[in-house]
């Protein structure tokens, strides 16, 4: 199990990425982009380029590659 994360942020699998951008066009904060590096398959794939992520989950859902996208939410703070 991860360790809770200080930050939001995104994990793409690169080899379940086909890079077809629908998670890039999702984010509304612009937080992905389309790497140089090809996976296996020849794609060029999605990485998380910004950290401004707020964990909305938008790219995860519009992924069609199951298993592609993970995406990580810092814990609330306890008040």
């Amino acid at each position: 199990m991860k360790e809770p994360a200080a930050k939001n942020y995104i994990e793409i699998n690169p080899q379940r990425c086909k890079g077809c951008a629908a998670c890039i066009v999702a984010c509304p904060h612009d937080c992905l982009e389309i790497g140089s590096e090809i996976n296996t398959m020849g794609y060029q794939f999605a990485r998380f380029a910004v950290q401004k992520c707020i964990a909305c989950g938008l790219c995860f859902y519009t992924c069609p590659e199951f298993g592609a996208i993970t995406v990580y939410r810092k814990p609330r703070q306890k008040s």
